[in-house]
């Protein structure tokens, strides 16, 4: 029965690190699109950080799997399916930087650990973090 529950968790945290590259780059296009009005290929690289090559592999493995719009020479876009996952990637990510916020982490630590923790918190556990910054911010705002 142990080994059952362990097995579990490493099989999740599996799958959370599988999802990751899709939720940053999916996010990563709606933050562009919203910001600029489009998103490129090399504004992808220097986002992340990678050669565009990296980001190009990644790109088209993610439209492959229906996430992104792509065709040459045009900006990168979302489908409805990428879309959809960008903004709760985001929302999630939001909640995440708030609830340790309120814990008082200061705030570039908090963007930092909020980057990581996102992939990997149930949806259990983000409701409870969601409960916790509306209690404590409604604490804060009458006092």
């Amino acid at each position: 029965m142990k080994n059952t529950i362990k097995s579990r968790q490493h099989q999740r945290t599996r799958s959370d690190h599988a999802m990751e590259t899709a939720e940053d780059y999916t996010e990563a296009v709606f933050d562009l699109i919203e910001s600029q009005s489009e998103c490129r290929l090399r504004d992808l690289a220097k986002h992340f950080g990678v050669t565009h090559v990296t980001a190009n592999k990644i790109v088209a493995r993610l439209a492959k799997e229906g996430l992104l719009d792509t065709q040459p020479y045009q900006p990168i876009g979302l489908t409805p399916t990428g879309r959809k996952l960008a903004i709760q990637c985001k929302k999630r990510h939001e909640t995440v930087y708030r609830f340790l916020r309120c814990l008082g982490i200061d705030e570039s630590t908090s963007r930092i650990d909020s980057e990581g923790i996102e992939h990997h918190v149930s949806p259990k556990t983000l409701k409870a973090f969601e409960a916790f910054v509306a209690t404590t911010s409604a604490t804060k705002s009458r006092e």
